[in-house]
């Protein structure tokens, strides 16, 4: 029904395929851009620029690190717990040259967080943040990781400013909680050993695994979607050629407010960026907008990579608002929906528009995007080129254009499946290569999508997906618990709030404070409930099961919105 569908949607100068074949490996395209760019910046933060062919020569220490001084095998995972700082780049390309595999972290993962991914990936190795080092302390015992990376905020800085920076970080800020890891070894120190010395360069197939990108599931249990060399190869081509017009090459500045942890981040400025050549600002904590504004008053940056919760924040900011915006031609949103009223402020604000798309974890990230050519606020735009879409209702059957259903994705970004997880991967992806959604969504006969409700229980906090799921099992450890539902609530600022419901066992009590008290210490901040509710009942199936449903649309009642 889709086939051809789209070949005609798409704006004059785009193609309407890519070849997601035109590179083996991420290797490939990294030698290349690192070649061809040699001398063009490629990533800065705290006021240091690395070049691409620093990028290159850094990963290179790291991965003859890796390779000379460990008995890390090509196919093993490395856990990469890291936050926005130029350690990132240098640490995942060089875990790729020597053939690893990489386990994206959160830096702000709880001790249970961690340890759940770590056990589940197998992971062996790990590079973390000093200030982090104290969980991965607790944890490590229980986990199968034997060689551990730790570096500090300010490593890659020139000497002195890389002390005053870390004794700031240490002393001053009291950012780094005291651990005892014995068997660690500094990332400084690893560079060293690596330096200069030569990369036995691992030559993956472009259907190995290069990413484990976690993601939480309906089970709730956070699952590792294998990404392939293919795959993110792939979605940088295809990102690429919907923006390809308006990029030059060598000469973008990008502002990376977005964690690249994450995998719509990871994709378009660690994969997109490489092949036209872009210089990636990287902002280390964008919750610190005062820092943020003073890092972006110093490049003339023209594209920025935000959500909806950023771009509400600078709008209104004052000192944001006297920026130099002369140079920003493209703003990308993804990651949550984008909402009107924030685009038009954007615009009126910056004079630029906000090109909206949608992606998921499991498609590396981008499935459809606005081109800039024809926004369409309110759709998640089009199809990105050899990605087909379809609707189906909830038996499996295909639905016509303009009918509300299930969105389906296929293309060369869908990922192979979900680690070790067979079953779970046969819930989401059919032996077609057709991949469920879980969003509702409606293809109009112009070619772009809009999406109109999640079919799936999953809550989307500023982007970040939280699983009722995990919280209610979290939840339901808390003595006194005998009941307990997590839902989304509509959020002006982070799209959805997280709502819990409790039900007391009979003859105890609990406070709102002992409920939050215990999230708090499991959870990760953004996975914190906002709103705590005791009730007698919940509603529940004739089997029992609590239908949270029925409590978030008793929720959008009372705010007109159903």
């Amino acid at each position: 029904m889709t086939e051809n569908f789209w070949k005609d949607k798409y704006p004059a100068g785009i193609p309407t395929e890519i070849n997601a074949d035109q590179y083996p490996n991420i290797q490939s395209v990294l030698k290349e851009s690192c070649q061809r760019f040699a001398s063009k910046p490629a990533f800065s933060n705290m006021g240091k620029t690395l070049s691409y062919s620093d990028v290159y020569e850094l990963s290179g220490a790291f991965a003859a690190y890796l390779q000379q001084h460990t008995d890390l095998q090509p196919g093993d995972r490395i856990a990469v717990q890291l936050p926005n700082v130029l350690q990132y780049p240098v640490v995942v390309f060089g875990a790729l040259r020597a053939g690893l595999i990489v386990v994206n972290t959160n830096p702000l993962y709880t001790a249970r967080e961690m340890e759940h991914q770590f056990n589940d990936s197998g992971a062996k190795a790990l590079v973390c943040l000093a200030n982090m080092a104290h969980l991965a302390e607790e944890v490590l015992p229980k986990t199968g990781i034997k060689h551990v990376v730790v570096t500090e905020v300010g490593d890659m800085l020139p000497p002195l400013k890389r002390l005053l920076v870390n004794t700031v970080v240490k002393h001053v800020k009291k950012m780094v909680p005291p651990y005892s890891l014995p068997q660690a070894v500094k990332l400084t120190a690893a560079l060293a050993k690596g330096k200069g010395k030569a990369v036995k360069e691992a030559t993956p197939a472009n259907q190995d695994i290069a990413v484990l990108q976690y993601t939480g599931g309906t089970t709730g249990v956070a699952k590792g979607a294998m990404l392939t060399h293919r795959n993110l190869v792939a979605n940088m081509l295809q990102v690429k050629s919907l923006m390809g017009s308006e990029m030059q090459e060598g000469s973008e500045i990008l502002i990376a407010p977005l964690p690249l942890y994450h995998i719509y981040a990871f994709t378009f400025h660690c994969m997109a960026m490489m092949l036209v050549g872009g210089h990636n600002v990287l902002i280390t904590n964008p919750r610190d907008l005062p820092a943020m504004i003073k890092d972006l008053a110093a490049y003339r940056f023209t594209g920025f990579v935000g959500l909806n919760t950023l771009f509400v924040a600078l709008c209104n900011n004052e000192d944001f608002r006297k920026l130099d915006f002369s140079s920003l031609k493209a703003t990308f949103s993804g990651g949550m929906a984008l909402q009107l009223a924030t685009a038009e402020r954007w615009q009126e604000v910056t004079g630029c528009a906000i090109c909206e798309g949608f992606g998921m974890t499991e498609t590396s990230p981008v499935v459809s995007v606005n081109p800039f050519q024809n926004i369409q606020i309110g759709t998640i735009g089009i199809p990105v080129p050899s990605t087909q879409c379809k609707v189906i209702d909830d038996e499996g059957n295909d639905l016509p254009m303009g009918a509300i259903g299930e969105l389906c994705v296929k293309g060369p970004q869908v990922m192979k499946g979900y680690w070790q997880r067979q079953e779970a991967t046969d819930e989401i992806l059919d032996a077609a290569g057709w991949l469920k959604t879980g969003d509702i969504a409606v293809i109009q006969d112009d070619g772009f999508m809009r999406i109109v409700d999640r079919k799936k229980d999953m809550i989307l906090v500023s982007g970040f997906n939280v699983y009722p799921n995990e919280l209610e099992d979290v939840l339901a450890t808390l003595p006194g618990v005998l009941q307990c539902a997590a839902i989304g609530v509509p959020d002006e600022k982070s799209g959805e709030a997280i709502k819990v419901f409790v039900v007391v066992k009979p003859g105890e009590s609990l406070s709102k404070e002992q409920v939050m008290e215990h999230m708090r210490a499991n959870v990760t901040g953004y996975k914190v409930p906002r709103y705590v509710e005791f009730r007698e009942v919940l509603p529940t199936t004739n089997v029992g099961k609590i239908l949270r449903r029925e409590l978030r649309d008793e929720e959008l009642k009372k705010l007109g919105k159903k």
